[in-house]
């Protein structure tokens, strides 16, 4: 969509923040994203204030703004007195937020500092200056001013509209307003908590280094210097198509933003003889709710927030198609197809099928032709019907939920044995099967044991196709990707996904003896042991491998000694330790293995059974240490613990402690119990020790 310039009305060439704030109000419109700006934005603007000469200005971007109707800023509890006795002219922001945000936060961080100041203690905010300006005035001209005469109604001059998280956060959590209560938080919230830590930080330290008297220099920059270009949009332009348009600059609109404003945009397509106005505002209503959850699902974890792409591919996999193209084809058939103008501009003759049919006898005589004929009963509707909107955003905010509980998995709102497999579901890598877990989860159909099965038979068929054999990571994900959109419209039944998943294993096993075919395992460490060096260190799946074995072997009752996060995040030779070190000058070593070939002790390091999971952080300078010294714990000079030894650490440390020495056989004997115990967790079965002792690469002459 081009935007049409010729819509827009410049209100001045170039406008200051000082002039933008004068007798204006500004919201953030409800199909706008939130404050999406991070570290490298925030580093750029200060920057861009930093470097700007006092003799200069700095051009800082566009300002679109559509002014807001009557009849909406009427129902403005805490802004109506401040429009209609002060004549303050209210403004969507159409584009420019990211700019307008930060400089509203810059401002604040700019007042907490100065109220800070020994200088300034006790006194009013009247009493206060910078430069020529009291800190009231500078709060009442861009932050927040007070009804009189009891101050109890605060009309903040920036803001979001009506039940938008983001501003119960901006009113008590950056700009100060006492009694919050419960706060949402989100990603946007997030990322207003951080720019104003940001500033707050930068300018104290600004500060400390030129003294106060550089704040009124950097005030001025920021409210006098800094340029912008104010557009008013005009009322009888769409809105919705400038916003979509003029948010591709920058920092792009994710597609579910995009598509978000696409959806609102359509409700105002349909003639008042297909949708009545209360029904169009009840969906764009249903839709603000939809996106409000949505996000508020994909933020809820504000430390790593879910992809809003990578949700919305999914949803789109699961409610609409499959296609083998990569890439924005979801979105292109999102926004080009299904919820395109088009579907709503374009009518198509359908049958009342509501009007029932009613037979009359009469005499056929007394009837003339033009009596006889039937009456056909149409109506004109568009395309796309609002209730397939309705239906698809509601289907969005009720998968967003699953969504969140597929990553995040531990939660009061599915059962532990659930939680427990999608864990490790998330653990092993889950490869293309998400979208049909949240099929799983939105198919009401689908029971807590049923996804149980699911995701056990999901687990086993990544581990033995994916993790222990070579072969392609894409391997059969058309057919389960199709499979989540079946599940999902109840084509299929879960029972038949899961059976699918355990036929498709069949040519990994011999059809006479049901043995595991090991070729494709052994022919993988055979790489790893021979071109790389590493052996079973460098499968991609030990870390999962050894922390399954590792909850294997915790009794009932007893907590974990490891935790995934800090096991798969250590660095090499921390979390994973060679029991025959890599460098073996020790002379314990050198004993253990003196009958072994120098190929053999070098297979023997990387082989299964040497590999160790480590409940905490090694010493490196102790890793070369003999095994009787690695069992014990070791203590310094004054007696403090340097390193727990095995006997003190995880489950499969305190295990390997009980061997009296660490040799070929050892290195054997728990390779092949630890192979023992992979037949037994996947349900394989290898033919022969023969076969195990291969595959562990023990059988090296």
């Amino acid at each position: 969509m081009q935007l049409e310039f010729t819509s827009l009305k410049s209100m001045q060439q170039l406008k200051s923040l000082s002039d933008i704030f004068e007798k204006t109000l500004f919201r953030i419109p409800d199909y706008q994203r939130g404050y999406a700006w991070r570290e490298k934005q925030l580093i750029e603007f200060w920057e861009d204030i930093m470097t700007l000469n006092n003799e200069r200005l700095h051009y800082t971007g566009v300002l679109s703004l559509n002014k807001v109707d009557n009849e909406i800023w009427k129902n403005w509890n805490d802004e109506e007195w401040l429009i209609s006795k002060r004549k303050f002219i209210p403004y969507f922001v159409v584009d420019g937020q990211q700019r307008l945000t930060t400089s509203v936060i810059f401002i604040q961080s700019l007042i907490e500092l100065i109220k800070s100041f020994p200088t300034n203690k006790g006194k009013t905010d009247t009493d206060i200056f910078l430069g020529t300006y009291t800190l009231n005035e500078i709060i009442e001209r861009y932050i927040v001013v007070c009804q009189p005469p009891n101050n109890i109604i605060k009309s903040y001059k920036f803001g979001y509209e009506k039940d938008n998280p983001s501003f119960e956060f901006l009113r008590h959590k950056v700009f100060n307003e006492p009694a919050a209560g419960i706060i949402e938080e989100t990603f946007y919230t997030l990322n207003l908590e951080e720019a104003k830590l940001f500033f707050c930080e930068n300018l104290k330290a600004y500060v400390k280094e030129k003294g106060e008297d550089a704040i009124e220099d950097i005030f001025e920059k920021l409210t006098q210097r800094l340029m912008f270009n104010v557009y008013e949009i005009d009322k009888h332009f769409d809105v919705f198509v400038a916003f979509e348009t003029m948010n591709n600059r920058g920092k792009q609109l994710s597609d579910l933003e995009l598509l978000k404003n696409r959806l609102i945009y359509l409700t105002t397509l349909y003639s008042t003889n297909e949708v009545k106005e209360n029904e169009k505002i009840k969906v764009r209503d249903l839709i603000n709710s939809a996106w409000k959850e949505v996000y508020y699902h994909l933020g809820k974890n504000k430390h790593s927030p879910l992809n809003d792409n990578d949700f919305l591919r999914a949803h789109w996999i699961m409610y609409f198609k499959y296609s083998r193209q990569k890439g924005n084809d979801y979105i292109r058939f999102l926004l080009d197809e299904q919820f395109n103008p088009k579907t709503v501009l374009e009518k198509i003759i359908v049958n009342n099928s509501n009007i029932c049919e009613v037979n009359e006898i009469y005499d056929e005589n007394e009837l003339d032709e033009e009596e006889k004929k039937e009456e056909e009963i149409a109506i004109e509707c568009a395309k796309l019907n609002i209730n397939d909107i309705s239906q698809y955003v509601l289907s969005l905010k009720d998968a967003s939920k699953y969504w969140y509980i597929s990553h995040f998995p531990i939660t009061e709102e599915i059962t532990k044995e659930e939680s427990v497999w999608l864990d490790k579901l998330n653990r092993i890598g889950i490869s293309y099967f998400r979208p049909l877990i949240l099929s799983s989860f939105v198919n009401k159909a689908c029971t807590e044991k049923h996804r149980v099965e699911l995701f056990k038979a999901i687990e086993r068929f990544i581990f033995l196709v994916f993790r222990i054999n070579k072969t392609s990571s894409s391997w059969r994900s058309s057919d389960y990707l199709r499979a989540a959109k079946s599940l999902y419209w109840d084509e299929i039944n879960i029972n038949d996904v899961i059976n699918w998943l355990n036929n498709d294993l069949y040519w990994l096993f011999d059809e006479n003896t049901s043995s595991f075919n090991y070729i494709g395992f052994y022919e993988l460490m055979s790489k790893k042991f021979k071109s790389e060096g590493s052996g079973f260190y460098g499968w991609n799946a030990i870390r999962y491998f050894l922390y399954e074995y590792e909850e294997s072997l915790i009794p009932n009752n007893r907590s974990h000694k490891i935790h995934w996060n800090d096991f798969k995040n250590y660095g090499d030779l921390i979390s994973i330790e060679h029991i025959l070190p890599l460098t073996d000058d020790n002379e314990y070593w050198k004993k253990m293995f003196k009958s072994e070939s120098k190929k053999q002790k070098e297979y023997c390091k990387g082989s299964l059974g040497n590999l160790l999971s480590l409940s905490i952080s090694i010493n490196s300078s102790l890793q070369n240490s003999s095994f009787p010294n690695k069992k014990k714990i070791l203590k310094n000079e004054k007696g403090k613990t340097i390193r727990n030894g095995y006997e003190n650490g995880s489950y499969s440390e305190q295990q390997v402690a009980r061997y009296d020495n660490w040799d070929y056989s050892t290195i054997k004997e728990r390779g092949l119990m630890l192979l023992e115990f992979m037949e037994k967790r996947w349900g394989i079965k290898f033919e022969s020790e023969d076969i195990k002792l291969k595959l562990l690469h023990l059988d090296i002459k």
